[in-house]
């Protein structure tokens, strides 16, 4: 439970009041303090008062601007989540080809990787959650994960020239994505294994580049099997 301390100022008069931003900056910083330590230490190890100190910050900041240690491992975690109606709209439009759609679906799961530091700590804050649930990764889940994973699916069945998906274009979505989620959440296996691999200011470009062309040929395989051609109908002698 978050003690009752008062803030660090009294409030000013208005004409003396510190600007908007002052507080703005305060609320950032704590965002920043929580992210970390909550990826470290996970929900349950993590004291406001912990946070306050990493931050810079009273204690009673925290119950200003988010209410409570729920409250503010949830403003967290949403900071750590985009919007999935901007993430469909990347690579989800009815006049791209399929590697447009595949060119935007890579780029908008791979975005964190761009941001440094930041990027790390949010797929630590991930990791986190789904090794000790609070209801948030499933919450994500349902309102963002599965709506993307639809989205990806119709997009293929446009492609493969079906009416309605069946389990093997889910597989095959699940297949596309996981690509993109080995880089994420195996960050580390490949700085261990391939350091050079992500050495270079355009090395994930590159991944980009490469899944796309990747997961065209996995649809190009699926469409095979739904549509085989007369050679590819021809019983294989291996």
């Amino acid at each position: 439970m978050i003690d009752k301390i008062t803030p660090d100022l009294p409030r000013a008069p208005d004409d003396v009041r510190k600007p908007r931003a002052d507080g703005e900056q305060s609320r950032e910083r704590l965002l920043l303090a929580a992210m970390r330590l909550f990826a470290e230490q996970g929900y349950a190890k993590t004291s406001t008062r912990e946070i306050a100190l990493a931050a810079g910050a009273n204690v009673a900041a925290i119950s200003y601007y988010f209410g409570d240690k729920a409250g503010l491992y949830s403003a967290t975690f949403a900071e750590a989540c985009t919007d999935p109606g901007d993430s469909i709209a990347m690579f989800d439009q009815p006049h791209f080809t399929l590697t447009e759609s595949l060119q935007g679906f890579y780029r908008q799961m791979l975005a964190p990787l761009q941001q440094g530091d930041e990027a790390e700590l949010m797929l630590r804050l991930w990791c986190r959650e789904m090794i000790e649930p609070t209801g948030l990764w499933l919450a994500e889940i349902d309102n963002s994960i599965k709506p993307e994973h639809l989205a990806l699916v119709g997009v293929l069945c446009r492609h493969l020239g079906l009416a309605a998906p069946d389990d093997d274009t889910h597989r095959l979505a699940h297949a596309i994505a996981a690509m993109a989620i080995q880089l994420m959440v195996g960050r580390d296996i490949i700085e261990r294994v391939t350091p050079r691999l992500l050495t270079g200011a355009d090395a994930i470009e590159q991944w980009e580049r490469r899944l796309v062309r990747y997961a065209r040929a996995m649809v190009e395989a699926e469409r095979e099997l739904l549509h085989p051609t007369p050679q590819s109908a021809t019983p294989s002698k291996d």
